[in-house]
């Protein structure tokens, strides 16, 4: 591969538990050299399974970083392989990296800067509370107009976070709320998660945002 390639996307894709693997090994036949599996749970909003409790669906989060030809290819053959345009099948999308470093197989050799030409349709959400509170942030996305979320377990240290145990620090399990959603409600969604988990107080949580630039797997 050439040393010095500009044009470098992030990809996700979001499966069952157990569907990561077979995610990472079709990534790697069509020429992605590796990537990263994350461990979190889905939100479904089905009447019937809420009443069963069983809304709750365990996922896995794939994150590959490959140049943007490979990227597109990969991903045309995965939403055709996994049949991701079929409702419950997953979610795949992209996003620019400007800069990537610690890998052989790809490398910046600087930081690009990327312009607003382009008019992304859909918008990541990234919502990090306490543990706990994800459900609240998804109740509150879900008011304003969100569907569905995937929530994944971290931890986190920030300034108004670290506790002390026998004089050792401590640092809190957080949760990551991710939501796909369209741009033209990120503002409510956003403002309805804010509000509701009181997201200006320090040490409540962040929430940023990120513009998608293809999507799979989404319905209306």
């Amino acid at each position: 591969m050439n040393s010095n390639v500009e044009n470098i996307i992030s990809i996700y894709v979001i499966v069952n538990r157990g569907i990561g693997s077979k995610v990472l090994h079709f990534a790697r036949k069509h020429g992605l050299p590796g990537g990263t599996v994350l461990l979190g749970r889905g939100t479904i909003k089905n009447h019937l399974l809420e009443a069963l409790a069983i809304n709750d669906v365990r996922k896995e989060i794939v994150f590959l970083v490959t140049e943007e030809s490979i990227g597109l290819t990969f991903l045309e053959s995965l939403n055709a392989e996994f049949k991701l345009y079929k409702s419950n099948h997953g979610i795949a999308f992209i996003m620019n990296v400007d800069f990537v470093c610690g890998t052989k197989c790809l490398s910046c050799s600087n930081f690009k800067k990327v312009g607003c030409e382009e008019i992304a349709m859909y918008q990541s959400v990234y919502i990090i509370v306490d543990r706990g509170k994800g459900e609240s942030a998804v109740e509150a996305a879900t008011r304003a107009g969100a569907r569905g979320a995937t929530i994944i377990c971290a931890r986190g240290s920030g300034t108004h976070e670290t506790n002390k145990l026998f004089n050792m620090e401590i640092e809190p399990e957080k949760e990551i709320v991710l939501i796909v959603i369209k741009c033209e409600i990120t503002e409510q969604v956003v403002a309805s998660v804010r509000d509701a988990l009181d997201i200006n107080k320090p040490g409540n949580g962040i929430i940023f945002v990120q513009n998608v630039r293809q999507v799979y797997g989404m319905y209306e």
